[in-house]
């Protein structure tokens, strides 16, 4: 089929093409090759948790002194938000506050990278952020099903965050026509659909799934929605008395900034052309090994300065973070060129480009995928094909040798 003279040889492809040829040829990754590249990955992980220690403790340390300036200083000038210059600082300081809370800080702290250091207030199971999602449930959205299933269509529920058509392998609808409309909309107002993305709102309109099976959800939405709104558009205002209005769009900006820059950031790490999806037949009975293979082929990285990497959460090194998620994420930086050379050695592809190149990647596919598929021209990227036993081999699906990626 990819015009390889291996018959003997049963492969499971993880590819992002289509049903044509891959230019250039298909990598052929055997068992062993797998085998080793998990070993290769476990020695750099285990290398890393045993040097944690006093400078990843400072670093976090600082990290939330930095925040906690940042909000102080936001919320007190817009005491003196009649004077413009003073409200577009207080709009800045609020919303790096709150990126760097929700990113550097909040994502980070309930992936358990800090729970080494016993601090209650770093615990990754009581820590609550600055969004209207509760914690627990993102644990469980996040945490569990995305990383456990990262970009096995049908399983990890971040593909299209259940609005977006975002993978050939979704089938096309009239729907879809609206897929920039719906990214402009997520964007807009991401933290109120991370909050609600455990709903399954495609289940409930599929039938699948009451209203009844969310009403649990929805009693946590209302307890940390109620705090963050009476918090942002209520409590804060008031105290700036007469420049209430100010103020509360103040505080609304900062949120939508907030919102933009974390829809940016994930999407780029998660959809750039190139990032590759799986079937659930493909990723049966996954070894070490081939986890591994799946998260570096489903991720993409962002290029930038140590200031971007930082305002970014370190999810900038997307492939890193979901390698090692549980590992600080600023020893991410110093742990790339070690993962991108383990990537050359192996000949693996290592999605890494500027944050222009792949936002504007990431909207170009939202727009492919709107329209039905026989209107847009498909174009493959390279094949990853994974050696497996013979039994694995007979349990994938017929439709699986051959996936559409745009």
């Amino acid at each position: 089929m990819f015009g390889l003279s291996l018959p003997t040889i049963p492969f499971l492809p993880f590819l992002s093409g289509s049903s044509a040829p891959a230019d250039p040829e298909p990598l052929v990754l055997t068992r062993e090759h797998i085998d080793e590249l998990g070993r290769e990955f476990d020695a750099l992980r285990e290398e890393t948790v045993a040097s944690l220690g006093d400078e990843d403790r400072e670093y976090i340390y600082r990290i939330i002194k930095t925040q906690r300036g940042f909000e102080v200083a936001g919320r007190g000038l817009m005491f003196l938000g009649f004077f413009p210059p003073a409200w577009v600082a207080g709009v800045t300081a609020l919303s790096v506050s709150k990126i760097l809370d929700n990113m550097e800080i909040g994502h980070n702290v309930m992936h358990g990278q800090y729970d080494w250091m016993r601090e209650p207030s770093l615990n990754s199971r009581t820590f609550e952020w600055d969004t209207v999602c509760p914690s627990d449930q993102w644990r469980h959205s996040h945490n569990y099903m995305h990383h456990t299933y990262t970009n096995i269509v049908g399983k990890d529920r971040d593909i299209g965050y259940g609005i977006l058509r975002m993978d050939a392998s979704q089938k096309w609808h009239p729907y879809y026509l609206g897929n920039p409309v719906y990214a402009t909309a997520l964007m807009l107002l991401f933290e109120w659909g991370v909050m609600m993305h455990d709903a399954e709102a495609e289940n409930i309109v599929a039938g699948t799934r009451s209203w009844r099976d969310v009403l649990p959800l929805a009693k946590g939405w209302w307890r940390k929605a109620r705090r963050q709104v009476v918090k942002d558009y209520v409590a804060f205002p008031l105290l700036t008395g007469p420049l209430f209005v100010p103020t509360l769009l103040g505080n609304a900006t900062a949120n939508v900034v907030r919102n933009v820059w974390a829809y940016s950031i994930i999407f780029c790490g998660h959809f750039p052309s190139g990032v590759q999806s799986f079937s659930e037949e493909e990723t049966a009975e996954e070894t070490r090994g081939e986890w591994y293979v799946r998260q570096l082929l489903g991720s993409a990285n962002i290029s930038g300065s140590p200031l971007f990497h930082i305002m970014s959460g370190n999810l900038s090194h997307q492939i890193e973070h979901h390698l090692f998620p549980d590992i600080p994420a600023h020893r991410y930086p110093e742990l790339a060129p070690r993962v991108r050379e383990l990537c050359e050695q192996y000949g693996l592809p290592y999605n890494s480009r500027g944050l222009t190149a792949q936002v504007g990647s990431v909207w170009k596919k939202i727009f492919t995928f709107a329209l039905p598929p026989n209107w847009v021209t498909q174009t493959p990227d390279v094949a990853v094909l994974l050696e497996r036993s013979p039994r694995e081999q007979s349990d994938a699906a017929p439709g699986t040798l051959a996936r559409e990626n745009v």
